[in-house]
């Protein structure tokens, strides 16, 4: 478990690839939102938005999920919110959990691809969002870049590297003693648990990129594929949002 207050296992911290995962229910809140023992559903948090899928039940019917969340902002409970209309599951059912691969992994090709977007423009992130056709991170950016061609010819000569995607804790004492290693301003990594969970980005033996993140990634950068900036937005006085695409 991820403290010891959760009553749900995060499997996707250790296998973003997991699609399908067997389950108990253990609560069912009163706006029919499902907690479950275990999941690999991702929930909403860090720009990233939940996993959608359905959950399985034993009798073979399928419980469709609209999104999955943190419930009051509590990072340690995950809740799977059904469409509307689905049957509801007893407590104590038993359940198969089945995401919506294709979505996911677009998400964490895009996601991955954002932590090399703030390699190759080494500033502050002020805010940022992934989606499974595009992303976006917004930076401390008073002017726009001289050369966003140069730009995405350098994100797409890091993704062709090759790089391994590895995850990793370390403890918050050790975060607090680099907070350089925390590059986005607006999302701070969560805490009370003792441990952060860090992304490292790297070529052999050469870091990359290593910064905290809980949200999902491929294991290797070549999956991502080639990518396109998009627009570049002012927003704000000292504020750009660079956006980049799947370019397919």
């Amino acid at each position: 478990m991820d403290s010891a207050n959760s009553r749900t296992e995060f499997l996707f911290r250790s296998d973003s690839y997991l699609n399908t995962v067997a389950a108990k229910v253990v609560d069912v809140n009163d706006l029919g939102g499902i907690v479950l023992d275990r999941t690999n559903f991702y929930a909403t948090s860090g720009g990233q938005p939940g996993d959608v899928g359905f959950l399985e039940t034993a009798d073979g019917g399928k419980i469709k999920i609209a999104t999955t969340i943190h419930p009051n902002g509590e990072k340690h409970e995950i809740v799977h919110v059904p469409e509307e209309g689905e049957q509801l599951p007893t407590i104590g059912d038993e359940v198969t959990c089945h995401i919506d691969w294709e979505n996911r992994y677009k998400l964490m090709r895009v996601h991955t691809a954002l932590h090399l977007l703030s390699v190759v423009i080494p500033l502050p992130v002020t805010g940022g969002s992934i989606g499974a056709e595009k992303g976006r991170l917004d930076f401390q950016m008073p002017e726009p870049p001289e050369d966003k061609d140069a730009l995405a010819a350098e994100l797409n000569a890091l993704i062709a590297r090759e790089l391994d995607v590895q995850e990793e804790w370390i403890s918050e004492a050790e975060l607090d003693a680099n907070p350089d290693l925390v590059k986005t301003m607006s999302v701070k990594p969560p805490s009370g648990q003792g441990k952060i969970r860090m992304i490292r980005i790297v070529d052999g033996d050469q870091t990359i990129d290593w910064q905290p993140c809980g949200g999902t990634h491929v294991a290797n950068t070549r999956e991502i594929g080639k990518m396109r900036l998009g627009k570049v937005e002012k927003k704000g006085k000292i504020n750009r949002r660079v956006a980049i695409h799947f370019d397919e």
